[in-house]
């Protein structure tokens, strides 16, 4: 797959996760009050980001066919681990932009720049730690 395509499906992948989260997150925001919501939202929210894009990264973006419970497991394991670093990014972001200007409208720009760096920093893991040899490997 040429490198331009694979960017643009990326970054779309990257945009579905990211709507999901800020849908979750205001789903649990509107029933929670903050501040107690928002560390609920900030969880959530990441979790359902999270499985979505595992689900289109494995399937259409690193091609990989395996099936099994144990090799699902430890990739989205992985998986997961990598998202640490760059999720406390998001986190950074999104927290700092609601304390600065406590408004709902602010604290979405500060997540979506976090997951933005985020999503840049997570490739370059996934790519290198979790996908190796599924990089275009089982392309159909």
């Amino acid at each position: 797959m040429k490198g331009s395509s694979l960017i643009y499906k990326y970054i779309f992948f990257a945009v579905i996760a990211t709507l999901l989260n800020l849908l979750v997150q205001r789903l649990v925001l509107y029933f929670i009050a903050k501040p107690t919501g928002l560390i609920a939202a900030l969880f959530l929210g990441t979790l359902v980001g999270l499985i979505a894009k595992y689900v289109l990264d494995k399937r259409w973006i690193f091609y990989d066919g395996a099936s099994g419970v144990y090799q699902n497991s430890r990739r989205f394991g992985l998986y997961s681990v990598m998202g640490i670093l760059t999720t406390l990014i998001f986190w950074m972001f999104e927290t700092v932009f609601w304390f600065i200007w406590h408004t709902e409208l602010m604290r979405e720009i500060g997540a979506l720049i976090g997951l933005g760096f985020g999503y840049i920093i997570k490739f370059h893991l996934d790519r290198k730690f979790v996908f190796v040899a599924e990089l275009g490997a089982n392309k159909p």
